[in-house]
């Protein structure tokens, strides 16, 4: 410890007389004291601190809203994290997080969302199937002091969904400030089925997320937090009675991953996932939970009254590719305590047994999978590392950019989607407007607790997810629906595309004139070495198409002429080509049309 400047100490080194030594002597001393002074307080500092931040606290849950007309505000406020101890915060309706919200399948809604957080912000309701204009993507801002108001018929099943904001650029420091919140569905089936659903009670909310705290108490921005909190709640307890309990977990965590398990391997019943119910009650004892996922599970105390115990993350158990896991040099890195460790998520306190459940059906509802004999399209969708320091993941090659359509999508159509993970890092996956079923893992069939209905699955590095979905109900030429990665960090850096659903039998296919030329899409895309090229034109005639390089060089051209208005195809052949992003375009008329294609060899 440095007590002395080295021009104090060459002082020391020189003759001096008794009045300087004496001086000297009471300067040295004097520095002394006020160290171990600044020291001593702050150790006291410190144990308060530590004291303040060492209280456990009851889980705090969440209020409800029921009915058919929802009204939320978007608050800036402060909220007390610790006992007297302020930080800065957002939330719907109150000071962080936001109310529960409560709908009924068949019920036409309507939400009031009113932005008082004097940010463009907007609101998307994740997992849900609604109308792209009402889906609350990246398309609907609402500006600060308006308000937006959505109203759709609910036709999800009974499950659990959440809403947060969803501003390109913006979602992560808007979800890590507070803005997010969940939605609970019920639906008759679910009714008559002998399960708990008393909220707050045998029914319980927990949305686990990680947080860092700045010195000054404030949020971190930093997206592995060291700190978990359960529906805003550190080191929460929660007390329920020796019966059957459901709990409704979100992962409302910018980045990490939970291993989730119960303290000494209890086991516990996996009953439903991101879109519903499954079959039949899974047996685990653990249940990895990426970003954005959800999971009910039942857990049976009827035999734990009056014990303790801890719902916990076993991250040490993780791949070290995945955020949260271990550390690794070349994968998901961070300094945060919790990567790679077990740690508390929650205290459990059981209490006597009380009026409720006390055993677990066996069956659940069935569920109407989709042959894959009926798919019309299988769409590839591959995850790319950075292409250098400060660059972004991407799909498919492309960052993305709100102006372009990355696909487009017929009503009805029944499709795969391929999802390849090049990169060296795991990304959860969503998918906004449907709900999918796995098909396979590296070609190996999903695990039990993986068979029901989906919209976000984590992808690990160098492994192929298909899953199978039909894209029902809803068409805009306009508005588009997101896939992302749900790592919302990706996802603002632009790790994101978008597509719009258009109809089967559309207008140019009934014989009707399009009123302007429009390019569609180009199908496979990526391809190897064919793909065709779509598009629509208003009257007959000469198109011209060419293959542009990425520095710019046209390096193949077609011509063809049209003599009718209609939707036409080209078919363009790259065997000669080398692997690539590439550039294409549509003269017209004088009119230039462009879009990407990738091929891959």
């Amino acid at each position: 410890m440095e007590l002395l400047s080295v021009k104090q100490k060459n002082n020391y080194l020189k003759p001096f007389n008794q009045h300087q030594y004496s001086f000297y002597l009471k300067h040295y001393l004097f520095n002394i004291i006020c160290t171990y002074m600044k020291l001593f307080n702050l150790l006291i500092i410190l144990f308060v601190v530590s004291t303040v931040k060492a209280q456990d606290n009851s889980l705090f849950i969440p209020d409800t809203l029921s009915g058919t007309t929802f009204n939320l505000k978007m608050q800036k406020g402060t909220h007390e994290f610790w006992p007297g101890i302020t930080t800065n915060t957002n939330g719907f309706n109150g000071t962080f997080l936001g109310p529960t919200l409560i709908f009924k399948k068949g019920d036409f809604i309507t939400l009031n969302v009113t932005n008082e957080i004097n940010e463009t912000s907007t609101v998307h309701w994740h997992g849900m199937h609604v109308a792209p204009k009402d889906d609350g993507g990246p398309h609907t801002a609402i500006l600060a002091n308006e308000t937006w108001s959505p109203d759709f018929t609910v036709m999800d099943n009974a499950t659990t969904f959440w809403y947060h904001p969803h501003l390109h650029e913006f979602t992560q420091k808007q979800v890590v400030e507070g803005l997010a919140g969940l939605i609970i569905v019920r639906d008759d089936v679910e009714a008559n089925l002998s399960l708990p659903r008393t909220y707050g009670v045998d029914d319980i909310p927990l949305i686990i997320q990680d947080k860092s705290f700045t010195n000054t108490n404030q949020i971190d921005g930093r997206p592995l937090g060291d700190s978990v909190m359960v529906n805003g709640t550190l080191r929460g307890k929660l007390s329920v009675s020796a019966n059957i309990i459901r709990f409704r977990l979100l992962n409302g965590s910018a980045e990490r991953t939970y291993n989730i398990g119960l303290e000494n391997d209890r086991t516990f019943q996996m009953i439903g996932s991101d879109g519903g119910l499954l079959e039949a009650p899974v047996v685990l004892t653990r249940k990895r939970l990426a970003p954005g996922e959800r999971v009910e599970l039942l857990l049976d105390l009827t035999n734990e009254a009056s014990n303790s115990f801890y719902l916990k993350s076993y991250s040490s158990e993780l791949p070290t590719t995945v955020f949260g896991g271990p550390s690794n040099p070349n994968g998901p890195g961070g300094n945060s305590p919790l990567n790679g460790v077990d740690f508390n998520i929650l205290q459990i306190n059981v209490g006597e047994a009380s009026e409720g459940l006390t055993a677990i059906p066996e069956t659940l509802v069935q569920i109407e999978k989709i042959d894959e004999s009926s798919v019309n399209k299988t769409r590839t969708k591959v995850f790319n590392n950075p292409s250098g320091p400060g660059n972004p993941f991407t799909i498919n090659g492309e960052i993305f950019d709100m102006m372009v359509m990355n696909d487009t999508v017929m009503l009805n159509d029944v499709e795969i989607w391929e999802l390849k993970n090049s990169s060296n890092v795991a990304h959860p996956f969503h998918i906004h407007d449907i709900q999918f079923f796995i098909l396979d893992r590296n070609g190996v069939t999903p695990n039990p607790e993986e068979q029901g209905r989906k919209d976000v699955v984590l992808v690990d590095a160098n492994e192929i997810v298909r899953f199978i979905t039909k894209f029902e109900d809803f068409t805009d030429e306009e508005v588009p629906y997101m896939f992302h990665c749900h790592i919302l960090g990706h996802e603002d850096a632009g790790m994101m595309g978008q597509f719009i659903v258009v109809e089967q039998a559309t207008s140019i296919e009934n014989g009707q004139v399009p009123t302007q030329t429009r390019l569609l899409e180009a199908y496979p895309n990526p391809f190897n070495p064919t793909t065709t090229i779509r598009f629509d034109l208003a009257k007959s005639s000469v198109i011209r198409l060419d293959i542009i390089s990425i520095n710019g060089s046209v390096i193949s051209q077609l011509s063809n002429s049209f003599m009718n208005a209609g939707r036409h195809e080209l078919q363009f052949n790259a065997k000669d080509m080398a692997s690539g992003m590439y550039l294409y375009r549509l003269t017209v008329n004088g009119e230039q049309l462009y879009g990407k294609l990738t091929l891959i060899k």
